[in-house]
């Protein structure tokens, strides 16, 4: 193997490891989001948990932030529970530094 195969090789597996820690936070900023709604929804115990698991499922659906966005407004809307897209935003961008900085330390 020369030096340039080794050096391909560890940016492959670099990127491989960037892209799984990514996926990680999201599936964690995710956990966090939904346990700040089911708060919010007046959800505890098992139904908080499981709602919070439905939000990681949620963004499976599509690339970027849209599909829990929706979700998230639809279930506060169903609940007459008052949340602007500002704070939802917000608690997502709150939620993701969180996940990278737990991760960064239990990783």
């Amino acid at each position: 193997m020369t030096t340039f195969d080794k050096r391909e090789a560890a940016e492959e597996n670099k990127f491989a490891l960037d892209a799984e820690l990514q996926f990680k936070a999201r599936a964690r900023r995710d956990r966090l989001v939904g346990a700040w709604a089911a708060e919010k929804l007046g959800l505890s115990g098992q139904a908080a948990a499981d709602y919070a698991a439905s939000i990681v499922t949620t963004d499976l659906q599509e690339h970027g932030d849209g599909d829990v966005i929706r979700k998230l407004k639809a279930d506060f809307a169903a609940k007459n529970v008052a949340v602007s897209d500002h704070q939802i935003e917000r608690t997502l961008a709150e939620k993701m530094a969180e996940a990278a900085k737990d991760l960064k330390v239990k990783g």
